[in-house]
């Protein structure tokens, strides 16, 4: 007799639990291995899939939402360019004021968007963003430097979100599921501090761990064992990955991820359709360029990527506030 085969959101759920717990058992064992590979395989193809993602969710043409993109690419770019250039224009004097700036600047823009998105949707209220904003600017002046490295931390989560959106859109039967599996995740969060928060450092005083304990805070967490640190960035690091290399692409399969010509843009004229391609193609080849850089210098490299790639983590916040 034949069996019955599993439904398929049973099928989802045991694939997405399998993938967190493997993420976390393997961050958890082998922190620094895990993050070195994880990142030269997956960090730039995430940042074309996201790319391609955000493609094909920009409206075709903006209308009254035209100074509310503009903003939000415009603060993109801004942000980005003075994240990278802090390091270059700040000394041992000024450094902690030049952070503190940069995240009231980014406060202000977030808000900014809000507020227009508030403005656009008689439905929300969302004036309470302005004193939220302004606590949130004071705690940033307090500790500068835990602020960013929140950034680290919550943005895989932000991929749990844009996939909880798309999940509801394309496979709504699935997130039932999608949610008993989201609970594993501070499961293992837990489980890795209650195992690991009074572990050993990790050995190795090499160029390379010391950028991946670096990226992982362990200059502004101290007293907290850098196993540890590293462990709980890689595993959600690895999560955040699995979201965009996985999930999104098998759920693209429903929408025109896959189909530069019925994306939106695509669809205004040939032109664009071919504009869109050819951008495509030529973020490909930065890939490509992208791991023969981390062959060539891996440290330097890695260091690099994580500071230009504040571009995708703040391009993810006007689409969210649009989705909204």
């Amino acid at each position: 007799m034949k069996r019955a085969a599993a439904p398929a959101n049973v099928t989802f759920g045991t694939l997405t639990l399998a993938f967190i717990l493997l993420a976390a058992t393997m961050a958890g064992l082998l922190p620094i291995g895990f993050s070195i590979v994880s990142v030269f395989l997956c960090a730039g193809p995430h940042n074309w899939v996201e790319a391609r993602y955000f493609m094909s969710r920009l409206p075709g043409r903006w209308g009254r939402l035209r100074s509310y993109f503009t903003l939000g690419f415009a603060g993109v770019i801004v942000l980005t360019a003075g994240f990278a250039g802090l390091p270059y224009l700040l000394n041992e004097d000024t450094w902690l004021t030049g952070y503190a700036i940069w995240n009231t600047l980014l406060a202000l823009w977030i808000a900014t968007l809000v507020h227009q998105r508030s403005g656009q949707n008689p439905r929300r209220d969302w004036g309470w963003i302005w004193p939220v904003t302004f606590i949130v600017i004071a705690l940033a002046w307090l500790q500068p430097m835990l602020w960013d490295l929140s950034l680290v931390y919550l943005h895989p989560f932000v991929a749990m979100w844009i996939l909880d959106r798309e999940i509801r859109r394309t496979r709504p039967e699935y997130r039932r599921a999608y949610h008993l599996c989201l609970l594993a995740v501070p499961a293992c969060l837990g489980f890795i501090w209650w195992n690991l928060a009074a572990a050993p450092n990790l050995p190795g005083d090499d160029l390379l761990s010391e950028r991946i304990t670096q990226h992982a805070g362990a200059d502004f967490l101290a007293g907290i064992s850098t196993h540890c640190l590293v462990a709980t960035h890689t595993f959600l690091e690895a999560v955040h990955y699995g979201v965009w290399l996985i999930a999104i692409p098998w759920l693209g399969t429903r929408t025109n991820l896959w189909s530069v010509p019925t994306m939106p843009l695509g669809r205004r004229s040939l032109t664009w359709t071919r504009a869109l391609q050819i951008f495509l193609i030529a973020s490909a080849a930065v890939v490509v360029v992208l791991w023969i850089a981390f062959l060539a210098d891996y440290p330097l490299t890695r260091s690099v990527y994580f500071t230009v790639a504040m571009l995708h983590v703040l391009a993810e916040v006007p689409f969210l506030l649009r989705a909204l």
